[in-house]
């Protein structure tokens, strides 16, 4: 079934558990995260982020794909432009049938913020798609914000909340993106998760999932998280499937490899979906 992200995170906020969001970039990465999530009945969200859109499969060329494979599946599916930075394309994106936008507007203060946002969830009405949007700063863990300065502030999440009228909130209360230094797990701040919660009551998306730890993830979405972005997690499993059939026959024939990188890749999705508490939780 294909589907916005209201719906499914709307239950999921009344259920207290997440949907995963899985960034993804082709056909063989989609189809796997659909199929984990198939064969746990649970609701998922393709994600794809601005930088492997333009540079690899555009909206055109990737929404009518996504639809297709969520259409024959029994779950619900969603597509997601993640970090939208463009108008013009986050636009081009709903046009091209993309169910649901996350307007990344970080880069600028809090009325810009607002503005920008604010835009779309108003565009973004006409196609019956859900927006997310951003408050505080994930940074990357290359980055050099402090910990203090990247965290959203509870009330600026509350302004921006009303103000705005997205369907999802995401906020940084201790995560990055990309990669973190082996054996490192991030500190999560519950208390500043907890009182934005109270304050909002609305769908609270968790990104850079990948690397935070299950304890982590199992006490974000105890205390209010129900949107899970991973995506080094689901990479990396990819290329260690691939490293190691090549290990084992260096002259494998390129089809059967990546036959089997995208079934064994469906393991993580798999853990991370029944770490968020939503196996069996789709219509």
């Amino acid at each position: 079934m294909y589907v916005s992200m209201k719906g499914m995170l709307d239950r999921a906020n009344k259920g207290n558990y997440a949907i995963m969001a899985i960034n993804c970039f082709n056909i063989e990465t989609t189809r796997a995260c659909i199929e984990a999530a198939q064969s746990l009945r649970a609701p998922i969200i393709i994600n794809i982020v601005q930088e492997h859109m333009v540079n690899h499969c555009d909206s055109e060329l990737i929404a009518p794909i996504v639809k297709k494979l969520a259409q024959r599946a029994s779950v619900e599916v969603a597509l997601n432009f993640d970090h939208g930075q463009e108008v013009p394309l986050i636009k081009k994106a709903l046009h091209d049938g993309y169910s649901s936008v996350m307007v990344d507007a970080s880069r600028y203060d809090l009325e810009g913020n607002i503005k920008m946002t604010r835009e779309i969830v108003e565009f973004a009405q006409q196609f019956d798609a859900s927006v997310e949007g951003e408050i505080g700063c994930m940074g990357g863990t290359e980055g050099k914000l402090t910990s203090e300065q990247m965290k959203t502030d509870p009330q600026q999440a509350l302004r921006f909340a009303k103000e705005t009228g997205i369907d999802a909130l995401a906020i940084s209360y201790g995560s990055s993106h990309g990669n973190y230094e082996p054996g490192y797990v991030p500190e999560f701040d519950f208390e500043r998760l907890k009182e934005i919660k109270k304050l909002t009551q609305m769908p609270l998306v968790l990104h850079g999932g990948s690397g935070s730890g299950d304890e982590n993830i199992i006490n974000s979405v105890k205390y209010g998280i129900n949107k899970i972005n991973v995506g080094c997690d689901f990479m990396n499993a990819n290329t260690e499937a691939i490293k190691k059939h090549l290990e084992k026959d260096p002259n494998i024939n390129y089809w059967v490899m990546m036959n089997q990188v995208e079934k064994e890749s469906q393991e993580i999705v798999k853990h991370y979906i029944r770490l968020s508490g939503s196996e069996g939780k789709s219509l």
